[in-house]
């Protein structure tokens, strides 16, 4: 890999996200769990600047110390940080500050790339780019659910497409056989993985049977139209109580208009594309909607073991396992051990992919996990049973 390359690749991707938006959206963060652009543009720099210059490069100065509370996201071994609520609070870094601190770290890790590097420096380095492209994912949701949430409805870019959207996707209600047995599971070969997709081990499934497609928006307004959101009887008892605290009553950006379901897409308010896979749902919707259709959501060895036999990547898809670690799992020493093993509770595992995925970033092992509510990512469902 050409280390080099590689890395001005991945930053210069990230602002290319951000170059639609106006001076303002930099610094909105409408909930706790969406962080204003801005935020994400400084903390992926900051990374780099904290676990690779300031340790291994002779002689680096750092461009500002205030930063590191700033710009820490959950780190203790580094340090104090800022709340996480209040980091639509920030007016200050300016956004040109922050820019240019992002150019100061770029000048100083293009000069330090081209040095001689050890094993370890070259390992924290792919673990940065590998951040920054999840960020880069979040990036895109957090943008949407900025713009999404104001009233206005504007559009991310003129002329963009999500890249599903108004797309009629080939249907069938073609499930996939799995014959029961001891299968492998986990990353293995060549190549980077987080250490949460190790260490690859063997389990034992019983017979079951996946479903080759996405759940389609018209399939899920069958739920809405049957009274789903009224019926506590598909619901876990947290997802009960999830739905009557929050009225929710449709998946994240419907919103029924003049007799018409409509939803906000980064072209802005559009009329519902009854042929695409829904999405922004949680996994509590999730698990109701295969309820309801006497079905359930799979396991994550399930669908790790099926996904070759299907197409994949357009909905990071909700799984029902809860995010643990594998047989043998370890963290790593300091702040680097922090990156997953401290999130293994309380949350459920995704598998797949989405269409902000960024390029070169998802894999059949790749475990992504959020809590049970969550739903401003571009999550999905498919059926097992």
């Amino acid at each position: 890999m050409d280390l080099l390359k590689k890395y001005n690749s991945v930053r210069k991707y990230t602002e290319s996200i951000c170059k639609p938006l106006l001076i303002e959206d930099y610094v909105v963060q409408p909930v706790v769990d969406v962080s204003p652009p801005k935020w994400h543009i400084g903390h992926v720099t900051w990374f780099f600047e904290t676990f690779v210059l300031k340790p291994f490069m002779k002689n680096y100065v750092e461009f500002n110390p205030q930063y590191n509370y700033v710009f820490n996201s959950y780190y203790e071994t580094v340090g104090a940080r800022v709340i996480r609520t209040d980091r639509g609070n920030l007016s200050r870094p300016a956004v040109e500050d922050i820019y240019k601190f992002r150019k100061y770290v770029d000048d100083a890790m293009n000069q330090f790339l081209q040095t001689e590097l050890s094993k370890e420096v070259e390992e924290i380095v792919i673990i940065g780019l590998n951040h920054e492209q999840q960020h880069q994912e979040l990036l895109m949701t957090d943008i949407k659910y900025i713009l999404g949430n104001n009233p206005l409805f504007p559009p991310y870019k003129t002329g963009h497409k999500d890249l599903m959207e108004n797309k009629v996707l080939h249907q069938s209600d073609e499930f996939i056989k799995i014959n029961k047995g001891v299968y492998e599971v986990g990353f293995e070969g060549e190549g980077f993985c987080f250490d949460n997709e190790l260490k690859r081990h063997s389990v034992y499934l019983e017979d079951f049977s996946i479903s080759k497609n996405l759940v389609m928006n018209k399939e899920y307004l069958g739920f809405i139209n049957a009274g789903g959101y009224k019926n506590f009887n598909y619901w876990h008892a947290d997802g009960w109580e999830w739905v009557r605290v929050n009225q929710v009553q449709s998946p994240l950006y419907w919103h029924f208009i003049d007799n018409q379901w409509h939803h906000y897409t980064l072209r802005g308010l559009q009329l519902l594309g009854l042929n695409e896979p829904v999405c922004h749902i949680s996994f509590y919707e999730a698990a109701a909607f295969a309820a309801w259709k006497e079905m359930r959501l799979p396991t994550e060895f399930e669908w790790e073991i099926a996904a070759p036999k299907f197409d994949w990547g357009k909905r990071w898809e909700w799984t029902d396992s809860a995010y643990l670690p594998y047989p043998g799992f370890s963290k790593a020493p300091g702040a680097i051990g922090e990156y997953n093993g401290k999130f293994m509770v309380n949350q459920m595992v995704l598998r797949g992919a989405s269409e902000v995925t960024p390029p070169g970033h998802s894999r059949i092992s790749y475990r992504n996990f959020f809590q049970p509510n969550l739903r401003w990512q571009y999550t999905g469902i498919r059926l097992a049973k």
